[in-house]
C-alpha cells in the first residue's frame, strides 16, 4: 500500500464518518489513489474538476452529477465543494496539486467527514 492511501485510510476512513475517498492529480484529471472498492469514472473526476473551474455561483445552482447520482450543491468556493443527495454526500477539497474526494453514507456525520477532509487538504497544501 502506498503511503498516500495509507494517509487517505488513516486520517479519513479511519475516523468511521468517511466512507470512501480518493485522491485525484488536478492536471492530469486522473485519480491517482483511491480507497479500496472506491472507483471514479473518468465523468466523475470531469465532474468534480469542472466544479472548481465554474463559477461557484454557477455550481451551487446547477448541483453535481456524481457517480449517476444527481446532488444538491451546499457549499461552493475556490477550495471546497460539499454536496447531497438524502443521506449521503461528497466533500471535495483542492489544493494546489489534488483534490480530495471524500463520501459519507447515511448513519456517519457530514461534519465528521468535512472536518476530517478539510484538515487532510490543509496538510497536503503546505507539502
Amino acid at each position: 500500500m502506498s503511503h498516500l492511501q495509507n494517509l487517505l485510510l488513516d486520517s479519513l476512513l479511519g475516523t468511521k464518518h468517511v466512507d470512501s475517498a480518493a485522491l485525484i492529480k488536478l492536471h492530469e484529471r486522473s485519480v491517482c489513489v483511491a480507497s479500496p472498492g472506491f472507483s471514479l469514472m473518468p465523468s466523475d473526476v470531469r465532474t468534480l474538476v469542472n466544479g472548481f473551474a465554474k463559477n461557484p455561483l454557477q455550481t451551487r445552482r446547477e448541483g453535481l452529477y456524481f457517480k449517476e447520482k444527481d446532488y444538491k450543491c451546499v457549499r461552493a468556493d475556490d477550495y471546497s465543494l460539499y454536496a447531497k443527495n438524502d443521506n449521503r454526500g461528497v466533500i471535495v477539497v483542492k489544493t494546489h496539486l489534488f483534490l480530495l474526494v471524500a463520501t459519507y453514507i447515511e448513519g456517519m456525520y457530514p461534519s465528521v467527514c468535512v472536518e476530517a477532509t478539510e484538515k487532510l487538504g490543509k496538510f497536503a497544501s503546505r507539502q
